[in-house]
């Protein structure tokens, strides 16, 4: 393959083989290693910093749920907080197209400062380039973000009995993003998950059972999995009974030919807890709106490697990276 296809921006296999085969090979640093969503730096003997970047370019600008302004900012301060990380600062990028309408650009700005100022998060820098029209895509966003590590995740820690838990449905994002662009034909009342998680999740750190958290957007819960067994030799066995789907999601998804479990989602995490502190974090999570369907879905085992996903009706099925998204350009 010589050239970039649009699966190497997806997040699955594509995505890892360019990282692995070009980025890697010439970037190099204690810090991008791990490849977790965000780095930890050392300031000094005590603190931590986790730095994080993430460039959006969704289509359609703005969905059901959201717009491309509030998924900026609800995207990066939930890949520092399943980091460990309690948000603090957000520099934000714009390239825009000539001729994008101003009423828009305002719209967008404004969600940019609402969801910042309730994710208690600052904007402290920016930058701006305009390109000739037909040279873009309206407007691209990338906002890099800064916190304050206060509970290191390490995938080192997780091991054989532990819990995997869910934060709530998914598929919504994907699913509601698919029906904005209009392309199906399908007229349904869903709205996308886009929200910032640190308000539910900061509470969490306080739990020494939480090993290890991720938010699953690009590739889905699937690709989340696979990737957590790719990097401890563990396996992961999940349960499709006690995935938490909303039934349109479901019913919309199987009419398209597509599985929730690899549809984005930009306001769930999963998360990996010890057996013992598992009802106390699903306790936790259901206590705050963002949580209310917050659901133990498998666990960890070192039976096997890779992800499993045991039927309805009572088989397991092994699962993949997908070597592209089915829907790209979902975030």
């Amino acid at each position: 393959m010589n050239k970039i296809e649009i699966g190497h921006g997806s997040g699955g296999k594509l995505t890892r083989d360019l990282i692995e085969n070009i980025f890697l090979k010439y970037l190099k640093s204690d810090e991008l290693k791990p490849l977790e969503d965000a780095a930890s730096i050392n300031l000094d003997h005590n603190h931590k910093a986790a730095v994080t970047t993430d460039s959006y370019v969704i289509r359609p600008l703005f969905f059901p749920g959201g717009n491309i302004g509030k998924l900026s900012v609800c995207g990066t301060v939930n890949d520092l907080v399943v980091s460990g990380a309690v948000p603090k600062y957000l520099t934000v990028g714009f390239i825009i197209e000539e001729g994008f309408l101003m009423k828009d650009l305002e719209e967008i700005v404004r969600s940019i400062s609402e969801t910042a100022e309730s994710a208690g998060v600052k904007i402290v820098t920016g930058d701006t380039k305009v390109v000739e029209k037909n040279k873009g895509d309206g407007i691209y966003i990338n906002t890099t973000g800064i916190g304050e590590i206060v509970k290191p995740m390490d995938l080192k820690n997780v091991s054989a009995g532990d819990k995997v838990i869910i934060t709530g449905t998914i598929g919504d994002h994907g699913t509601a993003v698919a029906i904005a662009r209009e392309e199906f034909n399908i007229d349904a009342a869903v709205e996308s998950d886009c929200a910032a998680l640190n308000g539910m999740l900061e509470p969490l750190f306080d739990i020494a059972g939480v090993k290890w958290m991720r938010d699953p957007t690009r590739g889905g819960v699937a690709t989340v999995l696979v990737e957590l067994s790719e990097a401890t030799g563990l396996g992961v066995l999940i349960s499709e009974e006690d995935m938490p789907v909303r039934e349109d999601v479901r019913f919309i998804q199987d009419m398209l030919g597509y599985d929730p479990l690899y549809l984005a989602n930009e306001g769930k995490a999963i998360i990996i807890t010890s057996a013992e502190s598992s009802d106390r974090v699903l306790e936790m999570l259901k206590g705050h709106p963002l949580g209310k369907d917050a659901a133990l879905i498998g666990n960890i085992t070192a039976d096997f490697k890779g992800l499993r996903l045991k039927t309805i009706i009572g088989g397991e099925r092994v699962l993949d990276m997908l070597e592209e998204d089915t829907l790209p350009r979902i975030c």
